[in-house]
């Protein structure tokens, strides 16, 4: 159980912070909630506290750990499928597993992909979407600045090995 003012992170979001713990009448039945909020962007969740863990809530990393896997981006290694449904439903696995190197993975071959061949409207959503949901995380974890999470991230998805 999380408490108000843990940094934690929703999968299909990124991190944030629990703003509050409610309850609320939901047909008949009073529930406990977590209000989730994300100081980039604003975006305001309320997380039903019984099912967080099966939504994949989590406490985000330390700084150690942001660091050690923004080291570790460049020597990820990606698979591409050619087939764009299969490569879509693939990266979208990918992000609800809520792994921050399975997130990176996803923003590294849909990176090189644009800067290859480019990217449908719905990879080029999908790519934003990881990205802000690694750099939210990495943020918070290293009481950093945006920009420079982004500029380091961009560095390091460029680098390669990616597939051959």
């Amino acid at each position: 159980m999380f408490s108000i003012g843990d940094l934690v992170v929703h999968p299909m979001h990124g991190a944030g912070v629990i703003d509050n713990i409610i309850q609320e009448k939901v047909t008949g039945i009073t529930k406990e909630y977590y209000v989730f909020k994300m100081p980039m962007g604003g975006l305001v969740l309320k997380i039903p506290v019984a099912n967080s863990g099966a939504i994949g809530v989590r406490a985000i990393i330390t700084a150690e750990e942001a660091e050690t896997l923004l080291d570790a981006i460049p020597a990820l290694t990606v698979e591409t499928n050619t087939n764009w449904n299969k490569r879509y439903q693939e990266n979208m696995l990918r992000l609800k597993s809520g792994d921050l190197y399975e997130v990176a993975r996803v923003v590294k071959a849909l990176m090189h992909r644009e800067a290859q061949r480019g990217l449908s409207t719905g990879e080029r959503k999908m790519l934003h979407i990881a990205k802000q949901i690694m750099i939210s995380e990495i943020v918070l974890a290293q009481k950093s600045d945006y920009q420079d999470v982004e500029r380091r991230l961009d560095r390091a998805m460029m680098q390669l090995p990616v597939p051959m």
